[in-house]
């Protein structure tokens, strides 16, 4: 079936389902798997590198607020990290041979050139569910993949909440 499964994560809610999902897609087609977390300076919930001086007509950075920025990032690529070895971990306890990587930069395009250089016959990935406006202005990950990639994709929406549908309210409002 599968032998190299790439699976992209961005470390929100849906991607521990989106890891479960993969790793047990991995195991039962016994195929190896490559994490990877793009850090994207540009999106939430990023540090934003810029930071400009209000009261002056030409931008300045000083160098304390340079220094701030540059350890909050080294620690949040750290953090991750260490989130992405602990997911690795627990795919290798389960049998499954798996590495990982991070990398800063576009993620569309970053994720189609690993899974070409890497060999992957199938890449997962997760999807916000963004749409119409929202995704024309924001992007979205998972349609440049799905219309770039070399290979199969995977799309997981992730966990939401059933919708209840309370029959009781409908027909008193309906009445």
């Amino acid at each position: 079936m599968f032998h190299k499964i790439l699976v992209a994560l961005d470390n929100s809610d849906r991607s521990q389902y989106i890891f479960e999902q993969a790793l047990s897609l991995a195991q039962s087609s016994e195929a190896e798997m490559m994490l990877l977390h793009i850090l994207s300076p540009l999106e939430d919930p990023y540090i934003n590198p810029i930071f400009l001086q209000p009261e002056t007509i030409y931008p300045t950075l000083h160098t304390d607020t340079i220094n701030q920025y540059m350890q909050a990032w080294d620690e949040l690529r750290q953090d991750r990290l260490n989130w992405l070895r602990s997911l690795t971990q627990t795919a290798v306890n389960a049998g499954v041979k798996t590495e990982f990587t991070q990398t800063v930069g576009d993620a569309g395009r970053i994720i189609c050139e690993l899974a070409l250089s890497w060999s992957s016959d199938l890449i997962i990935v997760g999807r916000r569910g963004r749409s119409g406006i929202s995704e024309v202005f924001l992007g979205s990950v998972s349609n440049y993949v799905l219309h770039h990639a070399h290979c199969s994709v995977l799309t997981i929406q992730g966990l939401t909440p059933p919708t209840v549908f309370n029959t009781e309210s409908t027909q008193a409002t309906l009445t």
